[in-house]
C-alpha cells in the first residue's frame, strides 16, 4: 500500500467511525479520558523508550536543540499529559449547547446547538504531547483524530497512539477514532490536506513553512494556528524591576514554544534601557539589536525583527513611547501575544486596544497564552486567524453548530 493510499484508507475509516463517536454520551468519553490518563503513567517505561530512540535519531541528523526540546519526554512531562487528559475530562462538554433558540409566529421552535467538527486532521511538528492532546480533545467534542506527526517522533507517535487505540477498544469504541499517519514523505500532509469529502478540518502547528505550507496547499478548510513573533514592551512608566521579571519569564520559562517573548522593546524615555539588556545576557540570553547605545551582542538585521527565535536569543530595540511600540508590532507581529509594562492605565489601555493580537498581556508575561492557563484543559493550538476561532483553541473550538426546527404540521406559504 502505498502512502496515499493509506492516507486515504485511514481518512475513509474516520469517517465511517465518526457518527458512533459523535453519538459517545459525556460519561462514556470522560470514562476512555480517565483510563487513557492512568494507561500512560503505567506505560511510561515504553513511552520513553520510544522517545529516546527518537531524539537519538534527531540528534544524529544534527536537529537543533530547540526541537530536541520539543521532541523530549520525561516522568513528568508524560505526568503532565496525562493531567492533562484528566483536565479535560473535567470540562464541560460541548455537544449538544443550546446556543441560542426562540419560537416563529407560527408555532416552531427553533435552536442552534453544537455539533462536532467530525474528522480532524492534525499536522504537526516535533512534539509528541500533541498526539495526546489531540486525541483528548478530539474525543471530548465528539470528534475523529487523524494525526500527521513528524517523522522525528514517529516512534513516541506510535506508542502514544498503539497505547490509546487499546484503551478506546477496551472500551467499545472503534479503534479508528484515533490514527496516526504515514510520515516518511512530504506526501502524506498533501493528501490528508487534499482529501476533500472525507476530512472535515485540518489543523496544522508547528513553524511558519510548515503552516504556510498546508495553508496554501489545502483544498479541506483549515484552521490557522499561527506563529509567535512575540512582544514585550516596557514602557516609561514601568516598575523596572516588574518589567525585567515579566521580560525574563516570556523569554526563557521555555525558548521553544510559540508564546515565548522574541523581542523586547525599550521606551527610549526609560531611564537606564542597559540594565534590561544586562538582565537578558545574565540570564543566558543572547541579544540583536543597537550593539553601541543598548550593548546588545549582535547588531540586529531586519530579519531579527521578524525572526521566530524559538531559542535563547531576542530582538531588542528602542522605540519613541507607546505610539512607537504600537507601529513596531504592527509592523513585525505575528498576531500571537504582545505585552505591555507599564503602570499607567491610560497607556495601557491604549496598548490594549491598538494591538492586533490574539491575546495582550498587560503587565504579565507573555507564557500566560496557553489553554491550560486558560482553564481550557489541553489545547490544540493558538490560532491567530480571526474567523472560527482565536487564541487558545479547545472544545468549543472544535465545534460547528447545527439548526434544529421542530413543529407540528407547519408548511410555507
Amino acid at each position: 500500500m502505498t502512502e496515499r493510499e493509506e492516507v486515504l484508507a485511514k481518512a475513509r475509516a474516520a469517517k465511517a467511525v465518526a457518527p458512533e463517536v459523535a453519538r459517545l454520551t459525556s460519561g462514556r468519553k470522560n470514562e476512555i479520558l480517565h483510563a487513557a490518563a492512568t494507561r500512560l503513567i503505567e506505560r511510561s517505561a515504553d513511552i520513553l523508550a520510544a522517545n529516546q530512540a527518537d531524539i537519538a535519531a534527531g540528534r544524529a541528523a544534527g536537529m537543533a536543540e530547540s526541537l530536541i526540546d520539543r521532541l523530549s519526554l520525561d516522568e513528568a512531562r508524560i505526568e503532565g499529559i496525562a493531567g492533562g487528559l484528566i483536565q479535560v475530562a473535567s470540562l464541560t462538554d460541548p455537544v449538544g449547547e443550546v446556543l441560542r433558540g426562540s419560537t416563529m409566529p407560527n408555532g416552531i421552535q427553533m435552536k442552534q446547538i453544537r455539533v462536532p467538527l467530525g474528522v480532524m486532521g492534525m499536522v504537526y511538528e516535533a512534539r509528541p504531547n500533541v498526539t495526546v492532546d489531540a486525541f483528548g480533545l478530539a474525543l471530548k467534542s465528539g470528534n475523529v483524530a487523524l494525526l500527521r506527526g513528524s517523522k522525528s517522533a514517529r516512534n513516541s507517535n506510535a506508542a502514544l497512539v498503539g497505547i490509546l487505540q487499546n484503551v478506546l477498544v477496551e472500551h467499545d469504541v472503534p479503534a479508528e477514532a484515533v490514527q496516526l499517519l504515514p510520515c516518511d514523505t512530504h506526501d502524506s500532509v498533501k493528501d490528508l490536506i487534499t482529501a476533500r469529502g472525507l476530512v472535515d478540518v485540518v489543523i496544522p502547528r508547528g513553524g511558519a513553512g510548515l503552516i504556510n505550507a498546508v495553508v496554501l496547499g489545502a483544498t479541506v478548510p483549515t484552521i490557522e494556528t499561527g506563529t509567535g513573533n512575540c512582544h514585550v514592551y516596557i514602557d516609561r512608566d514601568a516598575d523596572i524591576d516588574l518589567g525585567i521579571n515579566i521580560l525574563l519569564n516570556s523569554k526563557t520559562r521555555r525558548p521553544s514554544v510559540c508564546n515565548t517573548a522574541e523581542t523586547v522593546l525599550i521606551d527610549s524615555a526609560l531611564p537606564e534601557p542597559r540594565r534590561i539588556i544586562e538582565a537578558l545576557q545574565g540570564a543566558g540570553v543572547r541579544v540583536h539589536g543597537d550593539v553601541e547605545k543598548l550593548g546588545a551582542d549582535v547588531a540586529a538585521t531586519e530579519e531579527d525583527f521578524a525572526d521566530e527565535y524559538l531559542s535563547m536569543d531576542i530582538a531588542a530595540a528602542l522605540v519613541d513611547g507607546i505610539d512607537g511600540a504600537i507601529e513596531h508590532i504592527a509592523r513585525y507581529s505575528t498576531g500571537h501575544t504582545e505585552a505591555i509594562a507599564t503602570n499607567n492605565i491610560v497607556t495601557a489601555q491604549r496598548f490594549a486596544d491598538s494591538v492586533d493580537a490574539a491575546a495582550v498581556m498587560i503587565n504579565a508575561s507573555t507564557a500566560f497564552t496557553d489553554g491550560e492557563q486558560y482553564g481550557m484543559g489541553a489545547e490544540i493550538g493558538i490560532s491567530t486567524q480571526k474567523l472560527h476561532a482565536r487564541g487558545p483553541m479547545a472544545l468549543p473550538e472544535l465545534t460547528t453548530t447545527k439548526w434544529i426546527l421542530q413543529g407540528t404540521g407547519q408548511v410555507r406559504p
